[in-house]
């Protein structure tokens, strides 16, 4: 799970400062602020640990990939490719990680988050490498050991307090560092005891291959669904794979319930609840055009005397609900799951209803295990702040376990404003103009009316 987030010099952000996430965080803002670019540097990071080629820093992405940004100098503060692109992730460990010192089996570092730092630059050709990545260990918010790779000048490794050896005879010269974050193999080999950093580019991998988005677009409905028997890593980016990911975790048995001591279902019957209780439908269920196909259909009893109907035919918003409430739980544990306007095409009841199911995705259980799920949300609703504030004050979900953002745009950039809510559940510092001027049009109505009246008692 991502603790805290910083970017500099990256699309509209000249610098986010440190960002604290939540298990629940949302971020608000008007349209074109930068809230998405963040989103989609994440997404930049995933395809980078995706891609085959090491030697590329941050792969940029084409038509085909899970994001295009362009050139390196398109993705940089204002196209500036004198910039360096720095960032800094912070997360927790799914389990704890140990250190051993193999020359000293004593010197033992043991953490629970990590830390990465780094820096990315253009070459002369204005493709991005890195010039710096250093790695920090942590046990408890306090580093147990720091490992430094930089690139300028000459390549240079270094490891604290556990101090690497040189291995006899190996005596040439540091590789350049692979992506962002790897370590090269024949670096590693030049030292007796640093075999342990490999350790930290599969935490890194295990973070960003759990990573998934969820867009504002999603796909319509469709009469007839296809699916045989393949298990979707998640729903895809326009939500296309939320019924064959649906199928699989039924298929698999998955059942999953909204907290401890909660009743289970089975993964099919956990939505179609879900989907009861947020006021939408009556019966929800897939199933098979005839035995032994592969194709299905989403019938759907909108109340509890209408009769079935397909999914193409009742309104749009149960097709757009889905895919964010489907990967909310079909995600695996301990995954960070990126949505952008979550709430669209919804009634603003259910939009508020979305928060309950948000709330209830950072805290469901599967296998009776905690699924550690991580939720950050775009939104522009109004409704689903509303319901969040109110959980709060009613003492259903910590303030700890939430953090609200407003982003803006000014002359220097992108700048975010984290929001002060307190156990009422009230905004300390609710932001100007945070849903539209609501008490300027309020007086600007106000005024109208006055001068109607006067224009027809003079007439």
């Amino acid at each position: 799970m991502l603790t805290h987030l910083h970017l500099e010099n990256f699309k509209a952000w000249q610098n986010t400062g440190d960002l604290r996430l939540a298990p629940l965080t949302v971020i608000f803002g008007p349209n074109s602020s930068g809230k998405s670019s963040l989103g989609h540097f994440l997404l930049a990071l995933k395809q980078t640990v995706l891609s085959a080629d090491r030697k590329s820093a941050l792969r940029l992405g084409d038509r085909h990939s899970l994001i295009d940004l362009g050139t390196f100098q398109d993705s940089l503060y204002d196209h500036d490719l004198s910039r360096e692109l720095k960032f800094s992730l912070r997360w927790k460990l799914p389990q704890i990680m140990e250190v051993i010192n193999v020359l000293k089996t004593n010197q033992r570092y043991l953490g629970n988050e990590i830390v990465l730092d780094v820096n990315v630059q253009a070459d002369s050709k204005g493709q991005p490498i890195t010039n710096f990545f250093r790695y920090q260990l942590l046990d408890e918010g306090h580093p147990k050991l720091t490992i430094t790779h930089r690139r300028k000048g000459k390549e240079k490794l270094e490891c604290s307090p556990l101090r690497l050896v040189r291995a006899m005879g190996r005596k040439w010269p540091l590789e350049a560092p692979e992506k962002f974050y790897r370590f090269a193999d024949r670096s590693l080999s030049r030292y007796q005891n640093a075999d342990f950093m490999v350790e930290f580019s599969l935490a890194v991998e295990h973070l960003l291959e759990n990573f998934y988005y969820l867009g504002p677009l999603r796909e319509p409905p469709r009469r007839v669904y296809a699916w045989s028997g393949d298990t979707p890593s998640d729903v895809g980016s326009k939500g296309e794979y939320t019924i064959a990911a649906l199928l699989a975790a039924t298929a698999a048995n998955r059942e999953l319930n909204r907290g401890p001591k909660k009743r289970r279902y089975l993964f099919d019957q956990f939505i179609a609840k879900w989907l009861k209780d947020m006021g939408m439908i009556y019966g929800f269920q897939v199933v098979p055009l005839a035995e032994g196909r592969k194709e299905y259909e989403v019938l759907i009893q909108v109340n509890k005397n209408s009769p079935e109907v397909k999914l193409t035919d009742v309104g749009f918003g149960v097709s757009q609900v889905l895919p964010p409430i489907v990967q909310a739980f079909y995600a695996p544990p301990d995954s960070i799951i990126w949505m952008e306007q979550p709430e669209i095409h919804l009634h603003p009841s259910v939009q508020s209803n979305l928060a309950d199911v948000f709330i209830s995705a950072i805290k469901a259980n599967e296998k009776g295990k905690p699924r550690n799920v991580q939720l950050i949300i775009e939104s522009h609703s109004e409704h689903f702040l509303m319901r969040l504030q109110r959980r709060i004050a009613e003492g259903e979900v910590a303030l700890h376990d939430i953090a609200v953002y407003f982003v803006r745009h000014e002359k220097d950039g992108a700048s975010i404003e984290p929001l002060r809510i307190n156990k009422d559940g009230d905004i300390e510092n609710w932001p100007e103009n945070f849903f539209g001027d609501e008490m300027g049009e309020i007086a600007a109505r106000t005024r109208a009316a006055m001068e109607r009246r006067k224009r027809e008692a003079s007439s």
